[in-house]
């Protein structure tokens, strides 16, 4: 995987340095050159040997730099087993890479083209090869430098882009092994004042200065004649359109943070909590640190309210526990047995948590039932039992003054509605079928067994089997029969081992 990263990279960065060699020297340099200047065909000749001779000798001196520079990002992307240490050197010499890259361009690139030009340029000159005065090596250096700049300027963004896939799989890298993240800290390596200020040099000042090296050769080459308008458009368009593309490139690398940091809030929005990325050397690695550092921040207080939250749940459920010694564990095991239940029907997990605290509450309303009813050993008479009906809507009236209500309200339903029956003959509310709410009729079945397997003062539990020949034979009616099926096949399946902690 590393290597495949590796050789992307590597072929990338070649068909950049052929994309800013072919604007900035071939293009730019070249038509500078031979439009400019009033060359005779021999003189051309000449010319284009010195090019491709400084050329080749430029690409060696680039190769061995570019090589240099590339060895530290290979010991890592090909070796099979690296320390976090490593990962880490690795991280930030490719953060750095974009800068070593402008160093090779103006080191390597200019010096390896230019002086070998300068030195033939004035050899063909003496030897009378070339028929123009001295002083044009001199402003032809000039243009090489603002040309190399150029080129500089280019690969800069470019190499940003590119070195951002191999970033991303060393985060993903040293996540997957260490369970840590990549940073440089909030180190700024090119700060944004910087990108400013060298772009608009080169966007805004750079047709300037092109055109001005151009005319002052142009001038002296040939008097003023008709032509000169067309060759200055062709000057000022070829200028104008390096300024448009250098624009969209400083563009392309302000609005990616941008635009990752605002999906990242949407994120956060949609209580989706990931860190975002961090691939930047400017003051962006600062903004997205900051980012992440409020998303752990968030997850944290997340964790803390859901414990803070999953501990009131325990606590009511274990109060109204604590009113009646016999029914002790009663809440829990509903809960656990509803979970069970939901996990087999592929309920997703944020589903399962409101299940299982919904089922820790169902009998919440209980408390609002006197003692003599709740605690009575006997049959219940018929005002008795309305009292003990009562509980589903005084658990829903109970957790729907509690707040948060987002946090409450998508327990209700199954609070309210475990007592329904699928025939439509439960209460409170008389519901039939699929109109019962999800957690109501998962809730119903584990409220069932666990009452009818549970030890009471006047009656010893049922045996397992006989509880859910019960079930089975109310399926359809009393319960829905999705549900008992489910439970049953949990407990014919000998999944004791699952469903002993809920016993």
């Amino acid at each position: 995987m590393h290597q495949q990263t590796y050789s992307r990279f590597v072929k990338q960065l070649v068909i950049n340095y052929i994309l800013g060699s072919s604007i900035a020297v071939l293009g730019v340099g070249g038509i500078l050159i031979f439009s400019t200047l009033n060359l005779s065909l021999s003189e051309i000749n000449v010319m284009i040997s010195i090019l491709l001779t400084s050329a080749f000798i430029m690409v060696l001196c680039e190769f061995y730099a570019f090589h240099k520079q590339l060895q530290p990002i290979k010991a890592i992307l090909t070796k099979t087993e690296n320390t976090y240490a490593d990962y880490q050197k690795a991280f930030l010499h490719i953060q750095r890479f974009p800068v070593l890259t402008v160093k090779r361009i103006i080191g390597p690139h200019l010096l390896g083209l230019s002086v070998p030009a300068i030195i033939l340029a004035i050899i063909c000159i003496r030897l009378g090869l070339l028929n123009m005065p001295f002083r044009y090596v001199f402003l032809a250096s000039l243009g090489a430098l603002l040309i190399a700049g150029m080129h500089a300027f280019i690969e800069y963004f470019l190499t940003v882009k590119a070195i951002r896939p191999v970033l991303d799989c060393l985060q993903e890298a040293a996540q997957n092994i260490y369970r840590l993240s990549l940073s440089i800290h909030g180190d700024i390596i090119v700060s944004l004042r910087t990108k400013f200020l060298v772009s608009a040099l080169f966007i805004g000042i750079f047709p300037v200065l092109l055109f001005s090296l151009a005319t002052e050769v142009r001038f002296e080459t040939i008097s003023l004649e008709v032509d000169f308008w067309n060759w200055g458009v062709l000057i000022l368009f070829i200028a104008a359109a390096f300024s448009s593309f250098g624009a969209f490139l400083l563009f392309k690398d302000i609005i990616q943070p941008i635009t990752q940091l605002l999906k990242g809030m949407h994120n956060v929005e949609n209580n989706k909590l990931s860190p975002a990325k961090e691939l930047y050397s400017d003051e962006f690695s600062q903004v997205i640190q900051g980012f992440n550092s409020m998303v752990q921040g968030l997850k944290e207080r997340n964790e803390t309210n859901r414990l803070l939250m999953e501990s009131f749940y325990q606590t009511l459920s274990t109060t109204l526990d604590a009113r009646d010694p016999y029914t002790a564990g009663h809440s829990l095991r509903v809960s656990r047995y509803s979970v069970l239940i939901g996990q087999k029907a592929g309920l997703p997990p944020h589903q399962l948590e409101l299940l299982k605290n919904s089922a820790l509450l169902h009998d919440i309303g209980k408390i609002g039932v006197k003692d003599e009813v709740l605690l009575k050993d006997g049959k219940l008479s018929e005002l008795e039992f309305e009292e003990i009906k009562r509980h589903p809507m005084l658990g829903a009236t109970i957790l729907d003054q509690v707040q948060p209500k987002e946090a409450m309200s998508p327990l209700i339903p199954g609070v309210r509605n475990h007592h329904e029956r699928f025939d439509g003959k439960g209460y409170p509310d008389r519901l039939i079928g699929h109109e019962i709410p999800l957690f109501g009729r998962i809730i119903a079945v584990a409220d069932a067994y666990d009452a009818m397997t549970s030890d009471r003062p006047y009656r010893l539990g049922m045996k397992k089997e006989k509880a859910l020949a019960i079930l089975q034979s109310g399926s359809g009616t009393q319960w829905d029969p999705e549900y008992v099926d489910i439970f049953i096949s949990l407990m014919e399946k000998n999944t004791e081992h699952s469903l002993a902690s809920a016993q």
